[in-house]
């Protein structure tokens, strides 16, 4: 314990500033993930076949592909095509992109709970397609995928490990625990911090998971 407590005097603030720096990589790559994998979902809902082949290779690439090799594309491959992407933007688009693929997959299995009988209803009262899928399908859809939709997100919290592959402006867990290791020999206890604070993240979105699934389950 006194490894411990001397470690946290040395590194407290940092490894607080690592945790809020995992946080908001988090937080910005599901908000963007989640936007975009509803927009790939209703899009392909609309009756387009080649629309819903293309958005359907969109899931399947960024649901197969390994996040370190995105990133690796994004960031060395991109400036050859004359796209560059600074580093932090780089990480958090592909969290984004991998996010929004399983998004689009979750809910797409989500909107196959909803009975095809309430869609008929919805034409037969006069509803517009648009108004039945956001009135009617996707909240329902939503409601569905509460639970891995929680999952996705302790894996998306995870991931912001990618950013310690890059020069990131800044140090999340990983690339501290990596920093301490490199500088003293504080590395195991460093990494059982990061550890217990990645465990404890889990947890709370695990918890703030299954509350609002108890609010939104829908009893069948």
């Amino acid at each position: 314990m006194q490894g411990v407590s001397g470690l946290l005097t040395v590194y407290g603030p940092a490894f607080g500033q690592a945790l809020l720096l995992t946080w908001k990589l988090t937080a910005i790559s599901f908000a963007a993930g989640f936007a975009l994998g509803m927009v790939v979902t209703v899009l392909r809902l609309l009756p387009l076949p080649p629309l819903r082949f293309v958005l359907t290779g969109y899931v399947e690439i960024f649901r197969n592909i390994p996040s370190a090799v995105l990133l690796i594309f994004i960031v060395f491959a991109l400036p050859d095509l004359q796209v560059l992407i600074d580093y932090e933007p780089s990480v958090i688009l592909t969290l984004t992109l991998v996010c929004s693929a399983f998004t689009a997959d979750y809910l797409r299995s989500g909107i196959n709970t909803v009975s095809a009988g309430q869609v008929e209803a919805a034409l037969s009262l006069g509803m517009r397609p648009m108004s039945i899928i956001s009135g009617v399908v996707l909240p329902q859809a939503l409601r569905a995928v509460v639970q891995p939709m929680t999952s996705l997100l302790i894996a998306l919290m995870l991931s912001t490990s990618l950013a310690s592959q890059v020069p990131f402006p800044g140090r999340e867990l990983t690339a501290l625990v990596a920093k301490i290791a490199n500088d003293s020999a504080a590395g195991m206890l460093a990494f059982a911090v990061a550890a217990a604070m990645y465990v404890a993240s889990g947890l709370l979105i695990a918890w703030a998971g299954a509350s609002l699934e108890k609010k939104v389950r829908i009893l069948r």
